[in-house]
Formats: structure tokens, C-alpha cells, sequence
């Protein structure tokens, strides 16, 4: 059993004892998982292990169930379908459309902490509207709607219960049909205008194709932030030194968050794969089409890969972490994430330079899911 308090211990339990293990999967169902850093990275870019749920063994997994119109997007597609929408928003999703983000980022940053005196939850207060809100202006949905999205995102990622879950999908469903109708009619300067002109002018989209794209870009866009601002905010503040050394030379920012994705990352688990053949990982024969669950958290953690891997280390040399995947299924929105990250810590680092947490870390709370790795709060004083 993994403790998602304090998970990698277990991993690394699990990767001394072997590299591949059969286990329960967070639906329930009988996955393996790869825990070793060589195996993962490898296994990442491995063709022969499909995304597409339509080559599992009939009975051998379950997921999330999602209805098509959300479904249909590049998480469950192999090429070269996946190669002809990631194309498309590859063209859409532009460096400079990137770039044109960072002032309204600082802006909204600066906006978020202008009001927190005293103390605040850094979570509800400032890692998850921030994120929301750029995700939201790169889509072009409306500021009305923003509190909705965000409710149904957490919803669907911790349901109180099946009831709640269908509901948050439903309404979720409704509004992306909303968008693109209206969008279609009043084209915008934003991502989902740009994705309808591709789907109508060039026809290389179906309309689930573009409902599940536009849904990914948010989920994924909101998420991944939320937890990554959060993770990489607790590991400058754990060890005062840190925030100091960052604070002091903000050329470190960048340092510090690949480590912090390395050590802490926003996902302990990349999108479960199914072999196209019978396949050798790290001499265990896994059968076509069972469940393969590829441990980033604990590839990141593989002291192998990355010696003295429980210390974060501002001064480790850069490059191969996994925490935003490797090979075609690489994050498509990794530039923003970085983007928003680094902006959100500058910012932090100018408005509260005196910030230290509220709570031993002992005290804080995680996501009760293995799916995600994330605070459920960050209560601070700021000095």
C-alpha cells in the first residue's frame, strides 16, 4: 500500500526489490508498474505500448469513464492520429502566444497576493486561481464561467461520490458545447478560435476530436500548475536556506523548479499504457493488452539516475527529470507550465520575501489519490 502522504518510501522499497511489480492500479484493477528510472524513460517513448484503451484486454481495466465527446482526446490516441492533432495544436499552442502571457501572468499573480496580509492558504488563495485564470484567457472562455470550471476539475478529480462525478462531466459537456458554438459564430483571439478554424477550414478535426482537445488543455493546463506552484513553493520552504538562496539570486528560479518537479512532481504516474505485443521490461514479460502503470514519481526519486535523489538540490546538474513525461506523449503545455511556475515564485518571492509556513510540514495534506500529487492547502505567514 502507497502512502500518499509520504509515498517514496515506498517506491523505494519497490525499486530495490525489483523493477516491475504486479499491483492494484487506482481503479482496482490488476496493473503492473515499472519503477526504475532506465525502464520508465525507455517505456515512455516505447511504440509497442499503446495509450488507446481499445487495445486493453477486455475486463483488465476500467478508468475513468468519460463520455466520447471527452474521451476522444491525445491521451487515448496512438499515431498517427495523435500525430495529426498534436500537429494541429502544436500550430495553435505557439511560443508567441506563450510569450504574449507573461505580462497578464504577472499581472494576475500580483493581483492574487496584493490583498493577502497576515497570513493565507497559498493553495486556495494563489496556486489554483492562477493557473485557472491563464488556462481560461488562452481558451477564451469567459470570466463568468472561470469558478464553474474550477469547481468541476476538482470535482472530477476527487468526487464526493459516482452521482457527483457524472454531474460535474455533464455540465462540463454542456459548456464546451456552449464555447464552441459561440466561438464558431464570434471567432476570438484565443486557443479554442483557432481550433475551430482548423476543424472547419481544414476538416482534420471531428467535433469529439475538438471537445476533447479544448477539455485536456484544461484539465491538464489547471492541474499540473496548481499542484506544481504548490510542490515547488513547500520544497523552497521546508529548508529556509532555499528560499533565501532564490530569493537573493532569481537566476536559481529555473534550477529550482526542474528539481522541484524532479523531487516532488505534480503526477506520480504517467497515462496507463497497454503492450501492443507481449513485452520484456526489466526482464519481467508483461502480456499484450494487460495494464502498465510507468512510476515518474519514483523514476525521479531512482538514486541510479540521480545520486543523493531524496535531497532537493538547487545545484543539481539540469536535465532528466520525468515529471512532464518523455517521447511523443511529452507535456504539450510544458513552456506555459514553467512560464506560470516561475512567474508565481518570482512574485511570491517580491511580496512576501519573510514567508514561512504556518504548520510543520507534518501537518500539511495531500490529495488522498496516487493519480495526482498535491496539497490540498498551504497555510503560510507572510511576514
Amino acid at each position: 500500500m502507497i502512502d500518499t502522504a509520504d509515498p517514496y518510501a515506498a517506491y523505494a522499497a519497490l525499486r530495490t526489490a525489483g523493477p516491475v511489480h504486479r499491483i492494484a492500479g487506482p481503479d482496482g484493477s490488476p496493473s503492473w508498474l515499472v519503477t526504475r528510472y532506465d525502464d520508465v524513460r525507455r517505456a515512455l517513448a516505447d511504440p509497442r505500448l499503446s495509450v488507446d484503451k481499445r487495445n486493453a484486454l477486455p475486463g483488465n481495466y476500467r478508468g475513468l469513464s468519460l463520455p466520447p465527446a471527452l474521451d476522444a482526446n491525445l491521451l487515448n490516441m496512438d499515431p498517427p492520429d495523435h500525430t495529426r492533432i498534436r500537429t494541429l495544436v502544436t500550430k495553435a499552442f505557439t511560443a508567441g502566444r506563450i510569450d504574449a502571457l507573461r505580462d497578464p501572468i504577472r499581472r494576475t499573480a500580483n493581483a492574487l497576493l496584493e490583498p493577502m496580509r497576515g497570513a493565507a492558504d497559498l493553495v486556495t488563495e494563489y496556486a489554483a486561481p492562477l493557473p485557472i485564470t491563464v488556462i481560461c484567457d488562452l481558451l477564451g472562455v469567459p470570466v463568468e464561467a472561470r469558478p464553474d470550471f474550477r469547481s468541476w476539475t476538482d470535482t472530477m478529480l476527487a468526487p464526493p461520490g459516482p452521482d457527483e462525478a457524472r454531474a460535474a462531466i455533464g455540465a462540463m459537456l454542456r459548456f464546451f458545447a456552449g464555447l464552441i458554438e459561440a466561438k464558431r459564430s464570434v471567432p476570438g483571439d484565443d486557443l479554442v478560435s483557432d481550433l475551430i478554424a482548423a476543424r472547419d477550414q481544414e476538416d482534420r478535426l471531428s467535433d469529439d476530436e475538438l471537445t476533447s482537445l479544448i477539455f485536456l488543455i484544461l484539465f491538464a493546463g489547471y492541474e499540473n500548475v496548481v499542484h506544481l506552484i504548490g510542490n515547488t513553493t513547500l520544497a523552497l520552504l521546508d529548508d529556509r536556506s532555499r528560499w533565501e538562496r532564490v530569493r537573493a539570486d532569481r537566476s536559481l528560479l529555473p534550477a529550482a523548479i526542474e528539481e522541484a518537479m524532479r523531487y516532488d512532481g505534480p503526477a506520480p504516474l504517467a497515462i496507463r499504457r497497454f503492450p501492443l505485443e507481449d513485452l520484456e521490461i526489466g526482464g519481467v514479460v508483461i502480456p499484450a493488452g494487460e495494464t502498465v502503470l510507468l512510476g515518474l514519481a519514483s523514476a525521479n526519486r531512482d538514486a541510479e539516475r540521480f545520486p543523493d535523489a531524496d535531497r532537493f538540490d538547487l545545484d543539481r546538474a539540469a536535465g532528466g527529470q520525468l515529471a512532464l513525461g518523455h517521447g511523443i506523449h511529452y507535456c504539450l503545455g510544458a513552456p506555459l507550465a514553467r512560464l506560470e511556475v516561475a512567474i508565481a515564485i518570482d512574485a511570491l518571492l517580491d511580496h512576501a520575501p519573510g514567508l514561512t509556513l504556518a504548520v510543520p510540514p507534518s501537518e500539511l495534506r495531500w490529495r488522498d489519490t496516487i493519480r495526482t500529487r498535491g496539497l490540498t492547502g498551504l497555510p503560510v505567514k507572510l511576514g
